[in-house]
């Protein structure tokens, strides 16, 4: 039995969008906890599989639009408010100067190798490997004995911004985890634990949104060849179990360490490998 044997369980006219709804459940879940959204995905759709015409790996991506507008709309009162004030406030522009130094990165970067790094580096192996090491990375995090300096994500350096920046490019490897990224590049560099998830958070804004409007003029002829419907339906579910988890993930770490995700991590990853090499 290899991962994707249990593709035959979802059979008939509406398989690929019960698939669609699965992957859109994931998406949302794991998309802003430190855990991976692509990997996760990658792994679903392996079990599932999903996408073996090679539109999986667009669809992955696709469907993150449905997570970040849960944000969007979450947050839609700080934004306005920050782009009222972008003009007129020192404070509201340094923000958004410092949101556009982290961002920076990684849309070079992407411009650069995304296609290369879609190519070959989505692999499930690579997930795997990735899983362990980042649950590993999170579980020694938690163990040191940070000093925060910084207690609001709008109150970071410029050089800081762009330092964490630079941290979310080693989450282009699917399964690093683009807030696990971030979370801990700025926990590093002196933030407490709550600032650097919301930081995540803004980052997210324009990384998931630039990432989408790529892939999506990319895959234009694929979603134009019926994956329209699909990516769709995984984008509702990704939109409400994103919801979900933006409104009570700052909450959650204000009160608990990252241990959960990290063996989290750890189990799916060594499951993962044990099922690629060995059933």
């Amino acid at each position: 039995m290899t991962l994707d044997a249990a593709s035959g369980i979802f059979a008939g006219p509406f398989a690929d969008l019960i698939k669609a709804a699965l992957l859109g459940v994931v998406e949302g879940l794991t998309e802003f906890l430190p855990v991976s959204s692509t990997g996760h995905l990658l792994l679903m759709e392996r079990f599932l599989g999903w996408g073996d015409d090679g539109f999986g790996k667009s669809f992955a991506i696709l469907i993150q639009l449905g997570a970040i507008l849960a944000l969007l709309t979450i947050y839609f009162g700080r934004i306005w408010s920050l782009a009222t004030n972008m003009f007129s406030r020192w404070e509201a522009t340094r923000f958004v100067i410092g949101i556009l130094l982290a961002f920076l990165p990684a849309a070079v970067i992407g411009a650069l190798a995304g296609s290369y790094i879609k190519e070959h580096l989505f692999d499930v192996r690579i997930v795997c490997i990735t899983l362990i090491i980042g649950g590993f990375v999170l579980l020694w995090v938690d163990r040191m004995n940070l000093q925060p300096r910084y207690f609001e994500s709008t109150g970071f350096t410029l050089p800081m911004y762009f330092a964490i920046g630079v941290c979310q490019c080693v989450a282009m490897i699917p399964g690093v985890s683009r807030s696990g990224a971030t979370i801990v590049g700025a926990m590093l560099f002196g933030a407490d634990r709550r600032s650097s998830a919301e930081f995540s958070f803004w980052l997210a804004m324009p990384t998931m949104v630039g990432a989408f409007a790529y892939e999506a003029f990319k895959s234009r002829h694929e979603l134009a060849n019926g994956n329209m419907l699909a990516v769709a339906v995984g984008f509702v579910f990704s939109f409400i179990f994103g919801w979900i988890v933006v409104k009570t993930f700052l909450r959650y770490v204000q009160r608990h360490s990252f241990s959960l995700f990290a063996w989290w991590r750890i189990v799916v990853g060594t499951l993962g490998v044990v099922a690629f090499y060995l059933v």
